[in-house]
């Protein structure tokens, strides 16, 4: 008989600490063009901000399996969501580029302790159905995101402006303390022994699939990042309004990954991902190619469609290649994340001072084309090593 997916009092707490984490990684490319025109920056000064947050990410998925495994999930996924909240407070006060970029470091650097934990909690909690807790961990996720540009663009227009975007959020910690505060699960109470997996290497299958994420995280956040700027100055909409229209990128992704999560039950992971990546693709020719504001806007959406299942399902194929190694396949997994959003909105960037934003923005069609192929060769490779006869 099929297990029967059961979500318990840790299930709910790892959905909610990654939507918190999600809100403020996502957060950023809003505020980014109400942070350029009030310190005066460039496009490549202006990336710094994800590229600092990214910086943190990858020292969380270098070492940080070994903090997780010497203090243990639950003080870490503790100290994880604190540090991120204060960052995002030093980053509302920040009035220059110093405060500003170092604040999103130490978002991504405390705050992705979040990100390391979370998927391999989940998928030890869930065994072979992880690919549905991921997806709906992820799906979660982005309703939250959902919030984070609908926030900025409304509280623009008030006092205090989009900063309150940010302040009110980092109320966060508080409330999942007070409702969620006191677990009693094997998965969150785990011993720093029980937290010392096997010291099976990882695959290379891992590591094909590792790639994969990279390309598939550089997709999403070339678009979030980017897109509010490019809807400005391509498409000619308003700042604000700009801001708010990446809402709609990260709605699509929320009912991408309701269906995902759905799809996986009757369908298998590699062939949903392959389907995924098909959509995103023929979104983003719509959104890039159009000078129609609702024509754009709905390629926005369709490619939000087709991206919102490339990290949570590669990211369940390649902890599944892990050969048993969770905890340190999910902090190399968070490497992987780290690693496209510090290359890839940074490359955009300095591409849209040389050549304008919307020449930078063919980027993403080679991300699109390459996440295919490493997909398929993974594909190729997972079924070759099914097939090998057991001894």
């Amino acid at each position: 008989m099929p297990r029967t997916f059961h979500r318990d009092h840790f299930t709910w707490l790892a959905y909610l600490s990654l939507a918190f984490y999600a809100y403020f990684l996502n957060v950023l490319g809003p505020i980014t063009p109400f942070l350029k025109e009030e310190l005066q920056l460039s496009y490549t000064v202006s990336s710094f901000h994800f590229t600092a947050f990214a910086v943190g990410i990858l020292l969380i998925g270098l070492g940080g399996h070994w903090l997780i495994q010497r203090i243990g999930r639950w003080r870490s996924l503790w100290i994880g969501a604190i540090g991120m909240s204060l960052s995002a407070l030093l980053l509302l006060a920040g009035k220059i580029p110093v405060i500003t970029i170092g604040a999103c470091f130490l978002m991504g650097l405390i705050g992705s302790l979040i990100l390391a934990i979370v998927p391999a909690a989940l998928s030890e909690q869930h065994g072979e159905l992880r690919a549905v807790a991921l997806s709906e961990a992820n799906m979660i996720s982005s309703v939250v995101a959902t919030a984070a540009p609908l926030m900025v663009g409304w509280f623009a227009h008030f006092i205090g402006g989009w900063r309150l975007a940010l302040g009110i959020v980092a109320l966060t910690p508080i409330f999942l303390f007070l409702g969620l505060g006191i677990d009693t699960s094997p998965t969150a109470t785990s011993t720093n022994e029980e937290l010392t997996q096997t010291n099976q290497p990882l695959s290379s299958l891992f590591w094909i699939y590792w790639l994969a994420i990279v390309l598939g995280v550089s997709v999403e956040f070339c678009m979030i990042f980017w897109s509010a700027d490019y809807l400005e100055h391509v498409l000619g909409m308003v700042k604000a309004n700009a801001a708010q229209a990446v809402s709609l990128f990260l709605a699509a992704m929320i009912l991408g990954r309701m269906a995902g999560s759905r799809l996986v039950q009757r369908f298998s992971t590699h062939r949903v991902v392959i389907f995924s990546i098909l959509i995103a693709t023929f979104g983003f020719l719509v959104f890039w190619k159009t000078e129609n504001v609702f024509i754009g806007l709905s390629g926005l959406f369709i490619t939000g469609l087709g991206v919102a299942n490339l990290y949570p399902l590669l990211l369940s194929l390649t902890i599944g290649a892990a050969n048993g190694n969770t905890i340190q396949a999910s902090a190399r997994t968070t490497l992987a994340s780290g690693t496209a959003i510090l290359t890839l909105p940074l490359v955009l960037g300095r591409l849209a001072d040389e050549v304008g934003i919307r020449s930078a923005y063919g980027v993403v069609i080679l991300l699109l084309v390459s996440v295919f192929l490493i997909s398929q060769i993974a594909g190729r490779n997972s079924l070759a090593q099914q097939n090998v006869p057991k001894v």
